[in-house]
């Protein structure tokens, strides 16, 4: 998945989730027990697979570029092939039009165009299709797979400061775990974060918090991960929960902290999955809800992440709440699917504009 990365960022969760060990034990006691009302927790609306951010304020939006943040993907094939047909050498429009073909938006996916499409946009010197076909070549999406070649065409991307590109250039960088390689990912990290992508600050946000690479900064790396929250990344989003329930380097916010779990359960995080199961079968901060709970550790338990505790309270519903759990858990599973981390955030097309 472009943009996302592969297991290093799953490293991180475990320096942090040692400090929330007393979520069993609360400091209060529990909410007095009440009958369940709380609904199993609504999912969030898929994001539209390649869509980009907003533009910022002050700037004239294509009318191409409208269309597609609209989600009018015929449109915007209309709109860029016209400025194509106007303008041989719009490389912006090459762009778009390689985007709809390979996420198969308003046209048939044909990952074969797509490149073809990037491959001219590239030629006249678009970043976001330089990026692009460097992510095409590192996962023989359309080209042969040439990780040589992908680091070649990040490395141009990066150096005309395209943030992502940045950030797949400091992945293995980071995993190679030598001094030097770190320094080099952790001075790609600080291009990518200055671009607000959510992932490479969640990635720098651990490294502070632990001191790698750097002098420790815990307040510092508290609010790095809120940022990481705040742009998208659902690792970034489950640990600032975290670093909030534990006040470590910010404020102890248990309710926000709760809320923060919810999001990234819906998102289909296992951890914050089991955090959230936890809360609700104590009533802490949300309305206690025990069946809704069992939901959310069964779908935690689907994905690897055991807990005896939460066993133990799963024994002692009735058959009829064990079989409601399951179906909320499948529910989330299913909901979840649709709303896999880095899609929104990975459109080469964000910075399409006139």
């Amino acid at each position: 998945m472009r943009g996302v990365p592969r297991a290093w960022l799953g490293l991180a969760v475990s320096a942090l989730v040692a400090a929330d060990a007393g979520l069993a034990q609360p400091s209060q006691p529990p909410a007095a027990p009440q009958a369940e009302q709380t609904p199993f927790l609504p999912m969030p609306t898929a994001p539209r697979r390649g869509a980009g951010p907003s533009q910022p304020s002050g700037v004239v939006v294509d009318v191409a570029y409208g269309a597609y943040q609209a989600g009018h993907y015929v449109e915007a094939f209309r709109q860029a092939t016209r400025r194509i047909e106007a303008d041989a050498n719009n490389a912006a429009s090459m762009t778009l039009l390689a985007e709809l073909f390979e996420q198969g938006l308003g046209v048939r996916q044909d990952s074969r165009k797509a490149q073809e499409w990037y491959q001219l946009a590239a030629r006249r010197g678009d970043v976001n299709a330089i990026f692009a076909l460097g992510m095409m070549h590192l996962d023989g999406r359309g080209v042969v797979r040439d990780p040589v070649r992908a680091e070649v065409l990040l490395q141009q991307a990066a150096d005309k400061g395209h943030g992502l590109a940045s950030f797949n250039l400091a992945l293995p960088l980071l995993a190679s775990g030598t001094t030097e390689n770190l320094a080099k990912a952790i001075t790609l990290l600080r291009v990518a974060e200055k671009q607000e992508v959510g992932d490479a600050q969640h990635a720098l946000a651990v490294l502070m918090l632990q001191g790698t690479g750097m002098e420790q900064d815990v307040e510092g790396g508290a609010d790095m991960m809120a940022r990481a929250a705040a742009n998208g990344s659902l690792a970034g989003e489950v640990e600032f929960a975290i670093l909030q329930f534990t006040g470590r380097g910010i404020g102890r916010d248990e309710r926000a902290a709760a809320r923060g779990f919810a999001r990234a359960a819906a998102r289909g995080n296992a951890i914050a999955q089991n955090r959230l199961a936890r809360i609700l079968i104590q009533g802490r901060w949300l309305p206690r809800a025990p069946v809704t709970a069992a939901g959310w550790h069964l779908a935690a338990k689907a994905q690897g992440l055991n807990d005896t505790f939460l066993d133990e309270k799963l024994a002692r519903l009735s058959p009829a709440d064990r079989e409601r759990a399951q179906a909320l858990a499948e529910d989330a599973a299913a909901a979840s699917a649709l709303t896999r981390p880095g899609v929104a955030a990975q459109s080469t097309v964000s910075h399409f504009r006139k």
